[in-house]
């Protein structure tokens, strides 16, 4: 193909690829679902504009989240023939530009970036009186590092908790509050800049330097941001300072992809861009090129039950396959080793082990599946988890049993788990699971210590390090060409031939500290993104109860309410039933205005869904209807409201729902057509 020929460009497109490669100018939204070839639309978008001469190579700005997607967009624009064209991570597009106008504008060398800012924190704590281990620590760095790139300063800190946001174990608002301006002081004294600094100051910069801004805008004036669903407060806050008043952007996002909300992610820029832009454009991209139907199925299942989601509804454009499996264990074990020998027979019919990944929700749930593939000499990578025993908790556990085993004289198997729990609240076990964070995680990797502590025929501290240590010799070391073992956040971006996801019971997905509605939908996108990672197989398994001998019982996630295949049927039963129920609730209480309302809604939907060849129930419920008809929405704030639409909804369709509420005939135009789910 020739680099250069516009047309060529587009014919290697599908027609919604085409659609958004067409947009040169203007805003843009796109929302692109799993597996549907988003890079690919706007690479060559970038690269069509070039060759139509709309863009200069030079003028271009595409922004992304890590350096592996920077890397490969790069890459791809070279081959269409723009490698002058910049593709960056928004810290990387920021500390370049930093470091080329702090010596005009400030002066002087620009200070190092800190690498990490655990002594700084630890100092900064330490100064408040508050006692901080590494766990500590790392937790207040996380939560200095949300304040920051979600613009809260300490002023303001206090009121985001009185709103929900939650503090880090073991302190107040009050004390993080301070901790938050003692840190900048510590830093300060130091000399150094941490991480978020760079787009903080380079903000204010922008904002206070007239000439800083005008150069950059001179320089960029095309702007394309990859996974906008993940974009934080500040790196908003510098998109819009690199604009100025254009509107030269195009922005790509998943709304069901959004796992980042604890480090400032915010879906909601993504939902309200065409409101921020006004007349953009919204197109989807929704022929997923990944995964088989059957997987599809399953993932868009997963999402309609999500409350406002703005999710697209996905379509395989694959060749039909193999059913997703569900399989119930009755323990973590049972679990490892029936995945393990899947695994092994899958590898001996030909498929290459780097073709298949276990996921699942933390770390501390990959130690039985390392046992399991070690005994069965399945080759694993590692590459985005930490093996169990090389990890510092798991470490500083084991040389406080060993220390403990040296001084043991009598036999108490009775009392080994008391003696072995003792002994771990030296490196921070408590009985009680702590909240979210680095302190959870801690506490996972000790538990799972603590029930094989449950478990052992060890007669005492002695005995149970052994068989420790005999545990810790299956370890493999990294193999990159293996079997990855990894969590659902770290599997984001990537995919495989076949994906086991394990795990997924409540307490471990969701999360177990997961409390509130918005925690939970998380939890629920956190499944999607483990289910989108699938191109050919997948099986889903959780396991009844965590070892043979454990206490309690587990039970299966409600986020596969309905999807569990022997429940599925009686479900559908009971919610047909329902529905019976509130549709003629709803005939005894509606006026006959309302009614004809209701069925003038119904005839629009059918209409709408037709146009766009989907299923009128994506469009909105009946029950949605009915709250319509009910409520009389007279503006989109009051649609909003109502439960089943959301903004991506209220933008598509509510012109057309307050028209017909207001009595109006509303007529679908072309870009509505194109827009509807």
């Amino acid at each position: 193909m020739n680099e250069r020929d516009p047309e060529a460009l587009l014919d290697a497109l599908d027609p919604d690829q085409r659609a958004v490669a067409l947009q040169v100018t203007g805003p843009l939204v796109v929302l692109a679902g799993a597996g549907t070839g988003k890079t690919r639309a706007i690479t060559y978008r970038i690269a069509y504009a070039c060759a139509i001469d709309a863009y200069s190579p030079d003028s271009v700005l595409a922004v992304t989240f890590t350096r592996r997607a920077a890397f490969e967009m790069r890459h791809r624009l070279a081959l269409l023939g723009v490698s002058r064209a910049q593709a960056r991570t928004f810290h990387s597009a920021a500390l370049r530009q930093l470091q080329h106008f702090w010596p005009t504008v400030i002066g002087g060398p620009m200070p190092s970036v800190l690498a990490h800012k655990a002594s700084i924190v630890s100092s900064a704590a330490a100064r408040l009186g508050i006692t901080a281990d590494k766990t500590t620590v790392r937790d207040l760095a996380a939560e200095i590092e949300w304040a920051k790139v979600s613009l809260v300063d300490s002023q303001h800190y206090i009121e985001e908790v009185k709103n929900g946001h939650e503090v880090p174990a073991g302190l107040s608002a009050e004390e993080m509050a301070r901790l938050l301006d003692v840190y900048e002081d510590a830093k300060g004294e130091r000399g150094v800049l941490d991480f978020e600094d760079v787009l903080v100051i380079l903000c204010g910069m922008l904002q206070e330097r007239s000439d800083v801004a005008a150069k950059v805008r001179a320089q960029y004036r095309h702007f394309v941001v990859d996974e906008f669903q993940d974009v934080s407060a500040i790196q908003r806050r510098l998109l819009d300072l690199w604009l100025g008043e254009r509107h030269d952007v195009c922005v790509v996002g998943d709304v069901a992809q959004t796992i980042y909300s604890f480090a400032g992610a915010n879906p909601a820029y993504l939902l309200d861009f065409s409101r921020q832009h006004r007349g953009a454009r919204v197109l989807e991209l929704t022929r997923d090129y990944r995964s088989t139907p059957q997987i599809v199925s399953l993932a868009n299942a997963v999402m309609v039950r999500a409350q406002n989601s703005g999710t697209v509804r996905l379509q395989s454009q694959r060749p039909t396959g193999k059913a997703v499996r569900f399989v119930t264990y009755s323990s973590d074990k049972e679990e490892a080793e029936g995945v393990a020998a899947k695994i092994a027979d899958l590898i001996a019919s030909g498929m290459k082990p780097d073709t298949i990944a276990v996921l699942f929700r933390t770390n501390s749930q990959s130690q039985v599946f390392e046992e399991a593939f070690a005994a069965r000499k399945i080759p694993l990578a590692f590459s985005h988890a930490q093996p169990f025993f090389q990890r510092e908790d798991v470490r500083n556990a084991m040389r406080v049993l060993s220390t403990a085993a040296r001084f043991a004289t009598t036999d108490e198997p009775a009392a080994l788990v008391e003696a072995v729990s003792a002994h771990l609240e030296a490196v921070g076990w408590t009985a009680q699971a702590p909240k979210g964070g680095a302190a959870q995680e801690r506490w996972e990797n000790l538990k799972a210590i603590v029930s094989w502590a449950q478990e052992s025929r060890a007669n005492n501290i002695a005995e149970f390090v052994a068989e420790m240590e005999e545990r810790a010799q299956y370890q493999v070391e990294p193999d990159q060409q293996g079997v990855e073992l990894a969590t659902l956040h770290a599997a984001k971006g990537l995919e495989w031939d076949a994906v086991f996801l394990v795990g997924v019971a409540e307490g471990l997905l969701p999360i177990a500290y997961a409390k509130t509605a918005e925690a939970q939908e998380e939890e629920r996108r956190l499944l999607y993104v483990g289910v989108t990672r699938a191109k050919d197989f997948l099986e889903i398994s959780w396991a009844q109860k965590r070892g043979e001998g454990a206490r309690g019982t587990r039970q299966r996630s409600h986020l596969l309410e309905g999807l569990w295949p022997e429940e599925s049927k009686s479900l559908k039963s009971a919610q047909r039933r329902k529905g019976q129920e509130a549709a003629q609730e709803f005939a005894m209480r509606a006026s006959q205005e309302e009614l004809m309302l209701y069925e003038e809604l119904r005839a629009w939907r059918s209409a709408t869904a037709k146009a766009s060849g989907c299923p009128p129930f994506t469009v909105f419920s009946d029950q949605t209807l009915r709250q319509i008809a009910l409520s009389r929405p007279s503006s989109c704030e009051a649609l909003l409201r109502i439960k089943g639409i959301g903004r991506v909804k209220a933008q598509m369709f509510g012109a057309q729902v307050l028209a017909i509420v207001s009595g109006q005939q509303p007529q679908l135009s072309r870009d509505e057509k194109s827009s509807a789910l």
